[in-house]
């Protein structure tokens, strides 16, 4: 089946969203969601939008707090782009129904590790939720944007270095689409299932990134993945996030004795930068045998804390938790993928038609690190910054023709257990190998066993029938395979990637580049 579009959103996360909202109505615009429409890590995101809104606050601040937090690999001219650009996209947030959290008549403004100022406007802890929704519903509003639920994306469809759409298995029929498009956008999200503990949902597999790399695009700074130093520690609690606006409000690492900690790894305190924080916990960890640490505010009023953290208060309490009386068992975890396709101002990769925005993206803004709240940020500005562009181009007239998918030489495997087994080998393999703190030997031998690996999926791929967990296992050993070979090529430690071997910080700033 060959189903045709101007434009073909791949992702529906807010970057997704925000693209199709953004653009012409002209264009016919189809939006691929690999599982519910609003499944992803963009519904579950609980901090906020970083954006100068204060009277004391001011653009170079954020900027300077972004190149800082970025140890020097971040992109000056973008990350320029992206704050100056926030407060329109706050206004395009509210534009359609999203409520910030005021405090009489301004907007409650708290504050995350990295930031100088208070600058992250919220939805009390829910802020990805309400911009989720909002948006999928504008969305649904716009006859020209056709909803695409339940189908996952197999490859790019390209030709003379062009991109003209997309395989795409539709999960409810099993079968294999065309997607024919002018323009092609990937909003897949990051790649942090890649890790066997992640605060992420299980879309975040990093097809979109797999797929550029395998029709040819660059993938840059894959090393720098960040692990959220507080999920929280429970065994019933698949991948439940403990927002950084907690220790923005004044909550304090401790030890399972009382004793607080971070004042022996940096002045800022629990307020230092995400890295600062995991290797801390992670060292307090290891050095002490436990399996967690805790986070408490309960020294703070009980309304206090329901007003102001609602989501993560009902959340602990269906454990048992308190937090108004108790301290939260917390733990890392794989959390954001700063890396990913290398991308211009207006969101274009190095591929004809082909645009990346989101977590998928390497628009630069990042650098080694991410701050706290400009990820939702970056989501919004570089959407509507692809969108303007693709509004602006001719539209594309003609399609070459592909071949309709080909399953006549394949069977239907009997083996599903192979599956399985290899998605959980190479998750354990990057937490043990490649995680908060690696090693030249680790490096290495995570890169024999992940080629094998490799062959095994590859052999496994050409022989059987594809399903939802082979393409994502295809694209999950790919992901790895790109990340190691990113880790191995940083000889220092900078920001996310941390080497014992290498335990310095080089003079020389360079991006790693993985090509083809």
């Amino acid at each position: 089946m060959i189903n045709k579009f101007d434009v073909l959103i791949i992702g529906t996360g807010a970057a997704g969203l925000m693209s199709a909202l953004q653009l012409s109505s002209e264009l016919s615009v189809a939006l691929i969601a690999k599982d519910k429409l609003l499944e992803g890590s963009s519904y579950y995101a609980q901090g906020g939008v970083s954006a100068v809104l204060d009277i004391g606050d001011d653009f170079a601040a954020h900027i300077k707090d972004t190149l800082e937090i970025g140890w020097g690999l971040g992109d000056e001219k973008a990350i320029t782009f992206m704050v100056e650009n926030a407060p329109a996209a706050i206004q395009s947030l509210e534009e359609i129904g999203v409520i910030f959290t005021q405090e009489k008549d301004h907007y409650h403004l708290t504050t995350e590790g990295g930031h100088s100022n208070r600058r992250v406007a919220h939805v009390a802890d829910k802020t990805g939720k309400s911009i989720q929704t909002n948006l999928l519903k504008s969305v649904k509003e716009k006859a020209n944007i056709k909803l695409f639920e339940n189908f996952i994306a197999v490859d790019l469809l390209c030709k003379n270095q062009q991109c003209y759409g997309a395989y795409i298995l539709n999960k409810t029929s099993n079968e294999v689409e065309n997607f024919s498009a002018g323009q092609t956008i990937i909003a897949t999200g990051g790649a942090s299932k890649s890790y066997l503990y992640t605060s992420n949902p299980d879309t975040s597999t990093g097809d979109g990134i797999a797929m550029a790399h395998r029709v040819g695009c660059d993938i840059v700074n894959m090393e720098f993945t960040q692990f959220h130093p507080t999920c929280l520690y429970h065994p019933q609690a698949k991948s439940f996030l403990i927002s950084e606006t907690l220790r923005g409000e004044g909550a304090k690492l401790i030890l399972s004795n009382g004793d607080a900690f971070m004042h022996k790894y940096d002045a800022r305190l629990e307020l230092a930068p995400r890295d600062v924080v995991a290797r801390a916990i992670d060292s307090e960890m290891k050095e002490n045998g436990f399996d967690c640490v805790y986070l408490d505010i309960s020294h703070k009023d009980k309304d206090w804390i329901l007003a102001h953290f609602p989501t993560i208060s009902n959340k602990c309490a269906e454990f048992g938790i308190d937090i108004s009386k108790q301290p939260i068992p917390v733990v890392p975890a794989a959390h954001y993928t700063c890396g990913g396709i290398q991308t211009d101002i207006n969101a274009h990769s190095d591929l004809g038609n082909l645009y990346a925005i989101g977590e998928a993206a390497h628009t630069g803004v990042h650098g080694a690190n991410r701050m706290a709240s400009n990820s939702l940020l970056e989501c919004i500005v570089f959407a509507k910054a692809c969108a303007q562009h693709i509004n602006s181009q001719t539209k594309v007239q003609s399609h070459p023709r592909f071949n309709n998918w080909d399953a006549s030489r394949v069977i239907r495997s009997k083996e599903q257990v192979m599956v399985a087994h290899l998605w959980d080998e190479i998750r354990r393999i990057m937490w043990n190998f490649i995680g908060i703190v690696r090693s030249n030997k680790r490096l290495y031998a995570a890169q024999i066993r992940i080629s094998q690996i490799q062959n095994e999926v590859d052999e496994y791929y050409q022989l059987y029938l594809i399903s939802s967990d082979l393409i994502e296992l295809r694209n999950l050993i790919t992901i790895a395979k790109i990340t190691i070979q990113s880790a191995i090529s940083r000889t220092e430690s900078r920001g996310l990637h941390y080497n014992k071997d290498y335990p310095q910080t080089s003079a020389i700033i360079k991006n790693t580049i993985i090509k083809p």
